[in-house]
């Protein structure tokens, strides 16, 4: 290898790059034994510190199960009531009045009436007119009957 070379590469080690790389590894192993040594004072106290924090919550679940209790008896019993009643007057108020329906069932009832009126009046002029036919055909049959002599009975009589 040359002399050159071996200057180069010592000049290399000595540049700003290789003394940052140096400096950022020496303040990476301060911090890791700094990290070290810290969780091993905060250790007991950050257990202690859950353990309390533990017991604090056991104690507010059983201060506040209770309160929840009462509230949701009140909330039942006393105020679900007055809601209900305050929404369903209110409904009531804003609901709009129904449009008088008696007017449209007497119009109903009379053309029902009526409808029936001209079926009976239907019915009575056939009936009628069916009644007059027959008499009209009774009458031919009595005058064609007259007008023939009696010796000439027809067999159904007999």
């Amino acid at each position: 290898m040359s002399l050159k070379m071996s200057i180069r590469r010592r000049q290399k080690a000595d540049s700003r790059f290789g003394r940052a790389r140096t400096s950022f590894r020496q303040g990476m192993s301060a911090c890791r034994h700094g990290a070290s040594m810290a969780r091993e004072r905060m250790g007991p106290a950050a257990q202690q510190g859950r353990e309390a924090a533990a017991e604090r919550m056991l104690a507010f679940r059983g201060w506040s199960a209770p309160r929840l209790r009462d509230a949701a008896k009140y909330v039942e019993s006393d105020l679900s009531p007055k809601v209900s009643s305050a929404l369903s007057e209110t409904a009531h108020r804003i609901e709009p009045r129904r449009p008088a329906r008696r007017a449209r069932a007497v119009t109903v009832a009379l053309l029902a009436g009526v409808a029936a009126a001209c079926v009976a009046g239907v019915v009575l002029t056939r009936r009628n007119a069916a009644q007059t036919a027959h008499m009209m055909t009774d009458e031919s049959a009595a005058d064609s009957a007259e007008s023939q002599p009696i010796d000439h009975v027809s067999s159904h009589t007999k």
